[in-house]
């Protein structure tokens, strides 16, 4: 009989820090930390960022907007969310979300199950913990999640040509 994981605490200095195309995402939780039930990520969304349009064909992924507002395409429709509000991505909708807004956005984001997360770590860049800022993507790291993204269920959409 394996014994479940210890209780985990995260100080706001603590967790895994990543630059993600140009988004700050701190690990609250992981699969290693949860049996693999879900993620827990703090995101810092700047002003313009976002990830492009795309579909999940194994996990579900929750939005609780804690700051700023977030615009997300879910399924064609354009729903604006603020402060307090939550939207919850159900396997295989297409969806993206962008701050369109001058201020940076702040919301948590769960995953479950956990395992996308291992995906960012994949092609993420590392930033100093507690950093609320990051780099902005480059080519290489777009590059990378293209050819990633597949191996972890997620269909980039693309526009076309």
């Amino acid at each position: 009989m394996s014994l479940p994981p210890s209780p985990g605490f995260r100080t706001p200095a603590e967790g895994r820090t990543i630059a993600v195309v140009g988004d700050v995402y701190r690990f609250l939780a992981t699969g290693d930390d949860t049996n693999g039930k879900y993620a827990l990520i703090d995101a810092i969304v700047p002003p313009g960022g976002g990830p492009p349009p795309h579909v999940h064909s194994r996990e579900e992924e929750g939005f609780y907007i804690l700051e700023g507002e977030i615009t997300f395409q879910i399924a064609g429709k354009r729903v604006v969310a603020t402060a307090g509000m939550f939207a919850n991505m159900l396997v295989g909708t297409p969806h993206s979300f962008k701050n369109e807004s001058s201020r940076p956005a702040r919301m948590l984001i769960s995953v479950a199950p956990a395992g996308l997360e291992k995906m960012f770590f994949e092609f993420g860049v590392p930033v100093a913990p507690g950093a609320t800022t990051a780099p902005p993507p480059t080519k290489a790291e777009i590059d990378k999640l293209l050819e990633i993204a597949p191996r972890y269920g997620v269909e980039i959409l693309l526009p076309k040509h």
